[in-house]
């Protein structure tokens, strides 16, 4: 059950970064097509709606169904630490 809860919650996020990316390419051609004295409305609703979906792909992205990860300490490293040259 949250294998699958997973694997659809990736799912999502895959479709939702596909959408994201076609929304960032029409928002990178609607303000190629204006000038600097020419911002539309157009170009400011693509991008809130650019900014929406990315929060909510971030959002996703942080959730975890079923029981947290075990997170395991990076290794220290041993001997002494190099130096940059000066």
């Amino acid at each position: 059950m949250l294998k699958a809860a997973n694997k659809k919650r990736e799912e999502d996020i895959r479709k939702d970064t596909d959408k994201l990316f076609q929304l960032a390419s029409e928002l990178k051609a609607a303000v190629d097509k204006t000038n600097e004295n020419v911002l539309s409305l157009d170009v400011i609703r693509k991008a809130d709606e650019v900014e929406k979906l990315a929060k909510q792909v971030k959002e996703k992205m942080k959730q975890n169904i079923g029981p947290n990860p075990r997170l395991e300490p990076l290794p220290m490293p041993v001997g002494p630490v190099p130096r940059p040259p000066q």
